[in-house]
């Protein structure tokens, strides 16, 4: 796509052993354009951090990037070298992490860990560093900013320290933001607050959004496009509004059928649907389709072959024998 501003094409990272390399990420392939919002959502262990951390090329040892091409604002960034790759981070591309009390030091404070990522790349020197530090934080609605940036990561709530992740992700302006997870360790009204401050925000700067989750009620309030992963591969993407109408791959259905709706009348029961089984793990990953121990749809070949990502026409496709069959 000619507007995309981030394109990964089969991205695999994993992790080499002397039995052959488990791989977390394999043949990953999505794009994100100026200013739209693309969900990545999947279980717990789909690779989903792993994909974000690629992109950052921030892999922990002993995992590795084996493969693919990222391309950000038509530069190829696995061919970068460190130096270069420092400019981009938090300067170009922003990354929320999901555990602020981790992200943030716990011995410097709030404000100058905001003011730090302005100075490091180079927008100020300290003083003002540290004035627009206060600047930041009243733009992600922390009370008292001027008094809060003197104080130290555990003084502050869960939802406070997840708007300071947020202050020093937009600090220098990025085109793209990468938000992992950025609510999980909130309650339901703080998680709101941050969705809704993650939206303005992004409709007041023009941002790009990747925003990985497992919540879906996360993923039809925030996406325009979604890609669902599942043991390492993208198995469906599509406009946010397409795939929860009208889903293609018995993974998708299952999620969304997990979630609670409401009764139909009064007196209504309904038993919420769950997915039979567990996700393989990447030692023990089926020789076909992963989702075939779990999935209701199976026929023979599903043990055999992994399907391909099937196009379903623009900005559509799902990995599934029955749509590459055409019996969708």
């Amino acid at each position: 796509m000619s507007d995309a501003l981030l394109r990964v094409d089969h991205l695999t990272t994993g992790f080499n052993r002397p039995e052959g390399a488990l791989l977390a990420v394999n043949d990953v392939s999505f794009s994100v354009r100026r200013g739209e919002t693309l969900c990545l959502v999947g279980e717990s262990g789909s690779g989903k951090s792993l994909t974000a951390l690629s992109i950052m090329r921030l892999v922990p040892p002993p995992g590795v990037v084996l493969g693919g091409s990222i391309r950000f604002e038509d530069r190829d960034l696995s061919a970068l070298d460190e130096r270069e790759m420092c400019r981009i981070r938090g300067n170009r591309i922003a990354l929320i992490f999901q555990e602020p009390m981790t992200a943030l030091n716990p011995v410097f404070t709030v404000g100058d860990q905001i003011a730090e990522t302005l100075v490091v790349h180079g927008r100020m020197n300290w003083r003002a560093a540290r004035a627009e530090a206060v600047r930041l934080m009243e733009a992600v609605r922390i009370p008292d900013a001027a008094s809060r940036a003197r104080d130290y990561p555990h003084q502050l709530s869960g939802g406070q320290r997840q708007r300071v992740l947020i202050a020093i992700a937009l600090a220098c302006t990025p085109a793209l933001v990468i938000a992992d997870e950025p609510t999980t360790a909130l309650d339901v009204t703080i998680q709101a607050q941050v969705l809704d401050l993650l939206r303005e925000l992004q409709q007041e700067h023009g941002l790009s959004l990747l925003l990985i989750t497992h919540d879906l009620g996360v993923v039809a309030e925030m996406a325009d496009r979604v890609a669902v992963m599942y043991a390492g591969r993208i198995v469906e993407e599509g406009p946010v509004a397409d795939l929860f109408g009208r889903p293609q791959h018995p993974y998708t259905k299952g999620l969304l059928e997990s979630l609670p709706k409401s009764r139909a009348s009064a007196g209504t029961e309904r038993r919420l649907h769950a997915i039979d089984g567990s996700v393989p793990t990447l030692s023990n990953l089926p020789p076909g389709c992963a989702f075939e121990p779990r999935c209701a749809e199976r026929v023979e070949v599903c043990r055999r072959d992994m399907p391909a990502l099937v196009p379903l026409g623009a900005d559509r496709a799902a990995r599934c024998v029955h749509v590459a069959s055409g019996a969708r």
